[in-house]
């Protein structure tokens, strides 16, 4: 993948949201372990959304996609995770601005400004036991193989690979963030569901990562 249309990005939205459909029973049990039980089912209403609204028309723009994602998981995702998910893809958008053709330098700083904003927007940090877990590995990883010269398609392999590796990290962590951190030390043992859809997301754009 030499460059990333907003042809592209309908495309692998489109992976997103298969692989939370096929993962939202996963979902929903970890969320019930340490959440309120919603997540998966959440989550994949708000993929279902998108993809009626990406039916309907395509955006011409990488930018544009990404923004039609934010703002439809902001209206549709319940709980935590519409604002969280939507303000991740809003700042996705924002960074790649009315470019027509992503290269992997631009798909990291997108992915660097969506873990900047969900830092923003929930107060998390690394070891919180959030999606932020997934996130930072991830970013570093996208950084660090941009930088050396990676086309998308490696940059997005690194990201995957590194949210699925945080996200597994999460287990032995004592939630500090959101519902979980509720339990104390029960809350350890447990992946916690939105590093998990994280690193699904993520998965689904790199067949075989997640």
């Amino acid at each position: 993948m030499a460059g990333c249309t907003a042809s592209d990005v309908v495309a692998a939205v489109r992976a997103m949201a298969a692989a939370v459909a096929e993962h939202k029973t996963e979902l929903t049990h970890l969320d019930r372990e340490i959440g309120d039980g919603d997540h998966g089912e959440n989550l994949a209403k708000g993929f279902a959304a998108v993809l009626t609204k990406l039916d309907a028309a395509t955006p011409e723009t990488p930018g544009a996609v990404l923004k039609l994602v934010a703002t439809t998981l902001i209206s549709t995702v319940g709980g935590a995770s519409g604002p969280l998910f939507g303000t991740a893809f809003l700042r996705a958008a924002t960074s790649v601005g009315d470019a027509a053709e992503l290269d992997g330098p631009a798909v990291a700083s997108a992915l660097e400004a969506a873990r900047t904003g969900v830092v923003a927007r929930g107060k998390a940090e690394p070891g919180d036991k959030t999606m932020v877990d997934a996130l930072t590995p991830a970013v570093a990883a996208a950084t660090a193989t941009a930088d050396g010269g990676g086309d998308v398609a490696a940059v997005l392999a690194a990201a995957a690979a590194a949210a699925v590796t945080g996200a597994a990290d999460t287990v032995p962590l004592r939630a500090r963030k959101g519902r979980a951190s509720y339990l104390g030390e029960r809350s350890i043992g447990h992946a916690d569901p939105g590093a998990t859809s994280v690193g699904h997301l993520l998965g689904a754009l790199t067949p075989g990562a997640a």
